[in-house]
């Protein structure tokens, strides 16, 4: 017995001190780069938007509804895609998608009419949907709970990278090559992403991480191994009927209003209604994205700081969502002021606040039940994503209509408001909703 214990003692005490792997950041930065990529190709159309609208003789009213798009088909297609998710697991499905939506981006720059477009950004909406359920489940399998808001806030940067960072080059690309030449080559890139994500991601049980990684995830509330379950309808209804899950849903809805604005008509507001020339647009579009990174970082940081001082997720996820969301609807104060500063500082400070509200995929994280974290991703993005087919109608009939932005920034200002309201009342505590439903196979 004795001689055992000693042979027994190095082996022991070797595992309680192997130093930790990061595998996970690994993955983190494998996930940053395809969120980039994910929004570069959704939004790449509102660089191309002057030059495409008019080569195409567009209108305002039809940019609308091109911009608009996207988002029918992606919201629809969010349920479908958390079942899709669940049911064949994240490798193949975010491979899948990636693909097919950069081939839609790079159909766009075949099109030669209204409808082709349409057409293209209806399908680049079905293959991205799932896409951001895939993140969370990603973020909950491989990240514990004390480090998960600062990993939102990391990958969440590529939401904005591409257009904060890059507009420059998307900008010269377009006057330089032409509209079509710079979608052929941002949707060229997403696929070749596509072929880097299937080689190198793993869930962690069989990727790179060691024993002691896998612990320290599963210490801290990671998934570890992801479970799935059949779909039943009952579920969603299941899942619509939880606070956390309901409020935070019209919260995102709130948030991703302005985010929207930003992605789609914000180059127009600057060349339209600010008069600004087309260097100054690009120059001064980079301004606000920046910030929403900033904003993105300071929100994921802050929350996991308050988590460690104060124990509380109700405190660390929901105070820094609140404190953006108040700062988003203050970009109706740019109908106030008429210097170029004043209104691109005003629509930064907007957007910063934008940025802190990503930190509601954090919360999901938190509360989604462990067997239906890719529909709880579905039904979340699903409400979230009825932004993207609202705001950029109403901004283009508004803006048609009246031929100002200033009621559509009031539009935006307001449905801010209503996610402070939403995340104050409604939410609750920030807690894992329990499923157990026998009836359902692998429950």
């Amino acid at each position: 017995m004795h001689a055992s214990s000693q042979l027994d003692t190095p082996a022991s005490a070797a595992a309680a001190t192997a130093r930790r792997t990061r595998a996970r950041f690994g993955i983190l930065a494998l996930l940053t780069v395809g969120t980039l990529i994910n929004y570069l190709d959704r939004t790449v159309i509102s660089v191309a938007a002057p030059l495409l609208s008019h080569d195409l003789g567009l209108s305002a009213v039809a940019m609308g509804v091109v911009f608009s798009a996207f988002s029918w088909t992606y919201a629809a297609a969010q349920i479908p895609g958390g079942i899709l998710l669940d049911r064949i697991g994240v490798r193949l499905t975010y491979f899948l998608s990636v693909t097919i939506w950069s081939a839609f981006t790079l159909l766009q720059g075949l099109t030669t009419s209204l409808w082709s477009l349409i057409a293209c950004r209806m399908g680049l909406g079905v293959a991205e949907a799932p896409a951001f359920p895939s993140n969370s489940r990603i973020l909950g399998t491989w990240f514990p709970q004390a480090e998960r808001a600062t990993a939102t806030g990391i990958y969440s940067i590529g939401q904005y990278f591409g257009l904060a960072f890059l507009s420059p080059v998307l900008f010269w690309i377009a006057g330089t090559f032409g509209w079509r030449a710079l979608l052929i080559i941002v949707g060229a890139t997403g696929i070749a992403f596509g072929v880097v994500w299937y080689a190198l991601y793993r869930d962690p049980h069989e990727g790179r991480a060691n024993q002691a990684e896998l612990d320290h995830i599963a210490a801290g509330g990671g998934l570890g191994q992801s479970t799935r379950v059949h779909f039943q309808w009952r579920h969603i209804a299941f899942l619509l009927k939880q606070r956390q899950i309901l409020g935070a849903s019209i919260g995102q809805f709130a948030s991703n209003s302005t985010l929207v604005f930003f992605l789609t008509w914000f180059p127009t507001y600057l060349a339209t209604e600010r008069q600004m020339g087309w260097i100054k647009v690009g120059f001064f579009t980079v301004l606000p994205f920046i910030a929403a990174c900033v904003g993105v970082v300071s929100g994921g940081i802050c929350s996991d700081l308050l988590l460690r001082r104060t124990g509380s997720a109700n405190v660390a996820r929901k105070a820094p969502i609140i404190t953006g969301l108040l700062l988003a609807s203050t970009i109706v104060i740019a109908n106030f002021v008429t210097h170029d500063t004043w209104v691109i500082a005003i629509m930064s400070a907007a957007f910063f606040g934008q940025g802190m509200c990503n930190l509601g995929w954090t919360l999901l994280t938190d509360v989604a039940p462990k067997q239906l974290m890719g529909l709880s991703g579905g039904v979340f993005n699903l409400c979230a994503n009825l932004a993207g087919i609202v705001t950029p109608l109403v901004v283009g009939f508004v803006v048609g209509a009246t031929g100002s932005f200033v009621w559509a920034l009031a539009f935006i200002g307001a449905l801010a408001l209503l996610g402070v309201v939403s995340y104050v009342f409604v939410v609750g505590d920030v807690r894992r909703v329990e499923f157990v439903d026998s009836a359902t196979p692998g429950a």
